[in-house]
Protein backbone atom coordinates (compact mmCIF):
# COMPACT_ATOMS: atom_id res chain seq x y z
CA UNK A 1 0.00 0.00 0.00
CA UNK A 2 1.26 3.64 -0.59
CA UNK A 3 2.51 5.34 2.46
CA UNK A 4 0.53 8.40 2.45
CA UNK A 5 -3.34 8.90 2.69
CA UNK A 6 -5.07 11.97 1.45
CA UNK A 7 -8.46 12.29 2.46
CA UNK A 8 -11.16 14.89 1.57
CA UNK A 9 -14.05 15.89 3.94
CA UNK A 10 -16.89 18.22 4.94
CA UNK A 11 -19.79 19.41 7.19
CA UNK A 12 -22.34 21.80 7.23
CA UNK A 13 -23.25 22.35 10.66
CA UNK A 14 -23.07 25.82 12.98
CA UNK A 15 -19.93 26.67 14.01
CA UNK A 16 -18.78 30.04 16.61
CA UNK A 17 -15.07 30.75 17.94
CA UNK A 18 -13.69 29.84 14.93
CA UNK A 19 -10.43 31.62 16.16
CA UNK A 20 -9.76 29.02 19.00
CA UNK A 21 -11.10 26.36 17.31
CA UNK A 22 -9.03 27.21 14.00
CA UNK A 23 -5.83 27.19 17.09
CA UNK A 24 -6.62 23.66 18.34
CA UNK A 25 -6.85 22.39 14.79
CA UNK A 26 -3.79 23.81 13.54
CA UNK A 27 -1.87 22.59 16.85
CA UNK A 28 -3.47 18.88 16.60
CA UNK A 29 -2.11 18.60 12.61
CA UNK A 30 1.16 19.67 12.78
CA UNK A 31 1.51 17.46 16.12
CA UNK A 32 0.61 14.64 13.47
CA UNK A 33 2.33 15.94 10.50
CA UNK A 34 -0.66 16.51 8.23
CA UNK A 35 -0.36 18.63 5.12
CA UNK A 36 -3.43 20.61 3.19
CA UNK A 37 -5.81 22.77 4.03
CA UNK A 38 -8.72 23.52 5.92
CA UNK A 39 -11.45 25.91 5.59
CA UNK A 40 -13.54 27.18 9.06
CA UNK A 41 -17.19 29.15 8.48
CA UNK A 42 -19.98 29.60 10.57
CA UNK A 43 -21.69 27.31 8.32
CA UNK A 44 -19.33 24.53 8.77
CA UNK A 45 -16.01 22.89 7.59
CA UNK A 46 -14.40 21.97 4.88
CA UNK A 47 -10.83 20.20 4.52
CA UNK A 48 -8.23 18.00 1.71
CA UNK A 49 -5.03 16.61 4.18
CA UNK A 50 -2.90 14.18 3.62
CA UNK A 51 -0.45 12.36 5.99
CA UNK A 52 0.48 9.03 7.43
CA UNK A 53 -2.22 6.52 8.24
CA UNK A 54 -1.97 6.00 11.82
CA UNK A 55 -1.45 9.92 11.79
CA UNK A 56 -4.69 10.64 9.48
CA UNK A 57 -6.93 8.21 11.53
CA UNK A 58 -5.87 9.84 14.78
CA UNK A 59 -6.30 13.28 13.58
CA UNK A 60 -10.08 12.00 12.41
CA UNK A 61 -10.77 10.05 15.57
CA UNK A 62 -9.65 12.97 17.40
CA UNK A 63 -12.02 15.47 15.46
CA UNK A 64 -14.82 12.92 15.43
CA UNK A 65 -14.65 13.39 19.18
CA UNK A 66 -16.23 16.67 18.99
CA UNK A 67 -19.56 16.14 18.76
CA UNK A 68 -20.32 19.06 16.25
CA UNK A 69 -18.16 16.69 13.83
CA UNK A 70 -18.86 13.33 14.62
CA UNK A 71 -20.61 12.58 11.98
CA UNK A 72 -18.15 13.63 9.26
CA UNK A 73 -16.96 11.10 6.32
CA UNK A 74 -14.07 11.27 4.36
CA UNK A 75 -13.38 10.21 0.91
CA UNK A 76 -9.52 8.48 0.43
CA UNK A 77 -6.93 7.63 -1.70
CA UNK A 78 -3.30 6.92 -1.27
CA UNK A 79 -0.14 8.25 -2.65
CA UNK A 80 3.43 7.65 -3.61
CA UNK A 81 4.42 11.30 -1.95
CA UNK A 82 2.73 14.24 0.36
CA UNK A 83 1.10 16.52 -2.27
CA UNK A 84 0.54 19.35 0.02
CA UNK A 85 3.43 21.81 0.71
CA UNK A 86 2.24 23.47 3.85
CA UNK A 87 -0.71 23.07 6.59
CA UNK A 88 -3.12 25.95 6.44
CA UNK A 89 -6.09 26.68 8.26
CA UNK A 90 -8.20 29.31 6.87
CA UNK A 91 -11.50 31.33 8.08
CA UNK A 92 -13.90 32.18 5.68
CA UNK A 93 -17.52 33.10 4.77
CA UNK A 94 -18.99 30.71 3.15
CA UNK A 95 -17.17 26.70 2.89
CA UNK A 96 -18.03 27.02 -0.80
CA UNK A 97 -19.16 30.59 -2.20
CA UNK A 98 -22.53 31.08 -3.74
CA UNK A 99 -24.14 34.21 -2.39
CA UNK A 100 -27.34 32.58 -1.90
CA UNK A 101 -27.81 33.40 2.06
CA UNK A 102 -30.83 31.35 1.85
CA UNK A 103 -28.92 27.62 1.05
CA UNK A 104 -28.17 26.46 4.56
CA UNK A 105 -27.87 23.15 3.97
CA UNK A 106 -26.37 22.81 7.90
CA UNK A 107 -30.36 23.28 8.17
CA UNK A 108 -31.60 20.13 5.81
CA UNK A 109 -29.97 18.67 2.67
CA UNK A 110 -30.80 18.24 -0.71
CA UNK A 111 -31.90 15.03 -1.70
CA UNK A 112 -28.91 12.47 -2.28
CA UNK A 113 -28.26 9.20 -4.34
CA UNK A 114 -25.48 6.52 -3.10
CA UNK A 115 -22.82 5.96 -6.11
CA UNK A 116 -24.31 2.18 -6.31
CA UNK A 117 -27.70 3.54 -6.80
CA UNK A 118 -26.68 6.03 -9.80
CA UNK A 119 -24.66 3.40 -11.42
CA UNK A 120 -28.49 1.69 -11.60
CA UNK A 121 -29.99 4.55 -12.98
CA UNK A 122 -27.33 5.29 -15.50
CA UNK A 123 -26.91 1.75 -16.66
CA UNK A 124 -30.96 1.42 -17.44
CA UNK A 125 -31.20 5.47 -18.24
CA UNK A 126 -33.77 5.91 -16.21
CA UNK A 127 -34.60 6.80 -12.57
CA UNK A 128 -37.31 4.11 -10.76
CA UNK A 129 -39.98 6.05 -12.29
CA UNK A 130 -38.86 5.56 -15.60
CA UNK A 131 -38.15 9.32 -15.87
CA UNK A 132 -35.08 9.89 -18.13
CA UNK A 133 -31.69 11.40 -15.87
CA UNK A 134 -29.35 14.29 -16.82
CA UNK A 135 -25.94 14.57 -15.23
CA UNK A 136 -25.44 17.96 -13.99
CA UNK A 137 -21.98 18.63 -13.43
CA UNK A 138 -21.54 22.15 -10.96
CA UNK A 139 -17.89 22.23 -11.65
CA UNK A 140 -16.02 25.48 -13.23
CA UNK A 141 -14.91 24.63 -17.03
CA UNK A 142 -11.50 23.44 -16.29
CA UNK A 143 -12.27 20.90 -14.32
CA UNK A 144 -14.64 19.63 -16.97
CA UNK A 145 -12.02 19.22 -19.18
CA UNK A 146 -10.41 16.72 -17.21
CA UNK A 147 -13.35 13.90 -17.49
CA UNK A 148 -16.82 13.78 -16.72
CA UNK A 149 -19.61 11.73 -16.76
CA UNK A 150 -21.23 10.59 -20.01
CA UNK A 151 -23.20 13.26 -21.61
CA UNK A 152 -23.17 15.46 -18.48
CA UNK A 153 -24.68 18.73 -18.63
CA UNK A 154 -22.33 21.61 -17.59
CA UNK A 155 -22.87 25.54 -18.40
CA UNK A 156 -18.99 25.84 -18.93
CA UNK A 157 -18.90 28.37 -16.25
CA UNK A 158 -15.57 29.65 -14.25
CA UNK A 159 -17.17 29.74 -10.77
CA UNK A 160 -19.28 28.30 -8.55
CA UNK A 161 -21.14 31.91 -8.19
CA UNK A 162 -22.23 31.62 -11.88
CA UNK A 163 -24.09 28.65 -11.30
CA UNK A 164 -27.60 29.59 -9.88
CA UNK A 165 -27.68 32.33 -12.67
CA UNK A 166 -26.97 29.24 -15.17
CA UNK A 167 -29.31 26.68 -14.25
CA UNK A 168 -32.27 28.77 -13.80
CA UNK A 169 -32.39 29.49 -17.09
CA UNK A 170 -31.93 25.82 -18.54
CA UNK A 171 -35.00 24.92 -15.85
CA UNK A 172 -37.82 24.80 -17.98
CA UNK A 173 -35.40 22.39 -20.54
CA UNK A 174 -35.07 20.23 -17.45
CA UNK A 175 -38.37 19.97 -15.38
CA UNK A 176 -39.23 16.57 -17.18
CA UNK A 177 -36.40 14.92 -16.15
CA UNK A 178 -34.59 13.46 -12.94
CA UNK A 179 -31.49 16.05 -12.60
CA UNK A 180 -28.61 14.61 -10.76
CA UNK A 181 -25.74 17.20 -10.08
CA UNK A 182 -22.13 16.18 -9.33
CA UNK A 183 -19.37 17.65 -8.36
CA UNK A 184 -15.89 16.47 -6.82
CA UNK A 185 -16.10 15.64 -3.58
CA UNK A 186 -20.04 16.64 -2.86
CA UNK A 187 -20.01 19.88 -1.38
CA UNK A 188 -21.08 22.28 -4.20
CA UNK A 189 -23.63 19.72 -4.56
CA UNK A 190 -25.02 20.60 -1.67
CA UNK A 191 -26.25 23.77 -2.08
CA UNK A 192 -26.88 23.49 -5.85
CA UNK A 193 -29.10 20.53 -5.20
CA UNK A 194 -31.02 22.93 -2.27
CA UNK A 195 -30.87 25.93 -4.91
CA UNK A 196 -32.77 24.07 -7.76
CA UNK A 197 -34.98 23.04 -5.21
CA UNK A 198 -35.82 26.56 -4.08
CA UNK A 199 -36.78 27.50 -7.89
CA UNK A 200 -38.92 24.68 -8.04
CA UNK A 201 -37.23 21.95 -9.70
CA UNK A 202 -38.30 18.45 -8.01
CA UNK A 203 -36.82 16.06 -9.69
CA UNK A 204 -33.45 16.74 -8.64
CA UNK A 205 -31.03 14.43 -6.39
CA UNK A 206 -26.94 15.28 -5.77
CA UNK A 207 -24.42 12.25 -6.18
CA UNK A 208 -23.58 11.38 -1.89
CA UNK A 209 -19.76 11.90 -2.13
CA UNK A 210 -19.05 13.36 -5.34
CA UNK A 211 -16.91 11.85 -8.04
CA UNK A 212 -14.19 10.67 -5.92
CA UNK A 213 -16.80 8.82 -3.83
CA UNK A 214 -18.01 7.25 -7.04
CA UNK A 215 -14.72 5.88 -7.96
CA UNK A 216 -13.99 4.68 -4.79
CA UNK A 217 -17.41 2.40 -4.66
CA UNK A 218 -18.08 1.93 -8.07
CA UNK A 219 -15.08 3.17 -10.52
CA UNK A 220 -14.87 3.81 -14.36
CA UNK A 221 -18.75 3.35 -15.27
CA UNK A 222 -20.43 5.99 -17.22
CA UNK A 223 -16.93 8.14 -16.44
CA UNK A 224 -15.00 9.62 -18.96
CA UNK A 225 -11.43 11.21 -17.89
CA UNK A 226 -10.12 11.83 -14.73
CA UNK A 227 -11.19 14.19 -11.85
CA UNK A 228 -9.27 17.11 -10.94
CA UNK A 229 -8.00 17.76 -7.23
CA UNK A 230 -6.95 20.49 -5.64
CA UNK A 231 -3.39 19.22 -5.05
CA UNK A 232 0.13 18.86 -6.16
CA UNK A 233 -1.58 15.48 -7.40
CA UNK A 234 -3.26 17.52 -10.10
CA UNK A 235 -6.03 14.80 -10.92
CA UNK A 236 -7.27 11.72 -10.24
CA UNK A 237 -7.86 8.67 -12.33
CA UNK A 238 -11.29 6.20 -11.66
CA UNK A 239 -8.99 3.93 -10.42
CA UNK A 240 -7.51 6.39 -7.83
CA UNK A 241 -4.52 6.62 -9.28
CA UNK A 242 -2.93 9.76 -10.20
CA UNK A 243 -3.10 10.76 -13.63
CA UNK A 244 0.30 9.66 -15.86
CA UNK A 245 2.35 12.42 -17.27
CA UNK A 246 1.11 11.97 -20.75
CA UNK A 247 -2.60 13.32 -19.66
CA UNK A 248 -1.60 16.18 -17.77
CA UNK A 249 -3.31 19.21 -18.57
CA UNK A 250 -1.50 21.72 -16.90
CA UNK A 251 1.65 20.14 -18.15
CA UNK A 252 0.09 21.17 -21.96
CA UNK A 253 -0.66 24.41 -21.11
CA UNK A 254 2.75 25.32 -19.26
CA UNK A 255 4.44 23.78 -22.28
CA UNK A 256 2.59 25.69 -25.15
Amino acid sequence: MKPILNIAAYLFVSLDGLEDLRALMLEECQQRHLKGTILLTGEGINLFLAGTEPDMRGFLSWLRSDSRFSTIESKESWSDEQPFKKMLIKLKSEIIRMNHPTIQPEKGRANFLPPQKLKEWLDRGTDDLGRPVVMLDTRNAFEVDYGTFENALHFNIEKFTEFPEAITKHKEALLDKTVVSFCTGGIRCEKSGLYMREIGMEHTYQLEGGILKYFEEVGSAHYQGSCFVFDEREALEPSLDIIPPEHSIRKKLQAS
